[in-house]
């Protein structure tokens, strides 16, 4: 099981770094991303405060991948601070998306979906058909979602990803203990947000590697 977006005290999480691995490895990840809330202020401290906990999160049998997510930053600062993020070691980044609850800039999801640098955007709302094949012509993945608000726009974001091409993860974007996923509640946010059961086999059973190296 993999998580590729959660949050820790280092942004507005509610658990240290090390509690949220072990709390994901007792429920069976073993790949999963702390991907604190990042600007230009923080992107670097985090990442290198993040990178002092890998050897704890091998230990309890979890592969760490040091990320971050980029919040709130005007869409022509994006792929700057990605490319920045990467450089400073992130092993994966995510852009926080055009969420429908939130005020997020116009232009953001294009901003994401155009750059190389990026992995993931995160809950991306009513996402374009053409900001979606610039994300398949990336690598990038459109985020399934299972945090509340953000999930209102699944299945449009489903239909979008499918129509184009493009990989899909399902993250839980977890903030508190309470928000983490067991293996049948990460099926069943596939399944709600219209994949089959074969494309949902597909989606949760991602080779990690192969997506971050494309």
């Amino acid at each position: 099981m993999y998580d590729l977006h959660t949050h820790s005290i280092l942004s507005d999480g509610e658990m240290l770094p090390t509690e949220l691995i072990r709390r994901m490895a007792v429920a069976g990840y073993t790949t999963v991303a702390i991907t604190d809330h990042v600007d230009l202020s923080n992107a670097g401290s985090v990442l290198a405060t993040l990178a002092r906990v890998r050897e704890s999160a091998k230990l309890y049998g979890v592969r760490l991948l040091c990320g971050v997510e980029i919040t709130h930053v005007p869409p022509a600062q994006i792929a700057g601070l990605a490319k920045s993020a990467k450089s400073s070691g992130a092993d994966i980044v995510v852009v926080h998306g055009e969420t429908p609850v939130e005020p997020v800039a116009e232009g953001t999801n294009h901003a994401a979906c155009s750059c190389k640098h990026v992995n993931v955007l995160a809950h991306p709302g009513l996402v374009t058909l053409r900001d979606a094949r610039l994300a398949e012509e990336n690598g990038i993945a459109l985020e399934i979602t299972s945090r509340g608000g953000h999930n209102r726009t699944n299945g449009h974001v489903a239909r979008i990803a499918h129509q184009a091409g493009c990989r899909l993860v399902v993250d839980s974007d977890a903030h508190a203990p309470h928000d983490i996923l067991d293996k049948r509640a990460k099926f069943l946010v596939a399944k709600g947000a219209g994949l089959t059961d074969a494309e949902c086999k597909e989606v949760l059973s991602l080779n990690i590697d192969r997506f971050l190296r494309s």
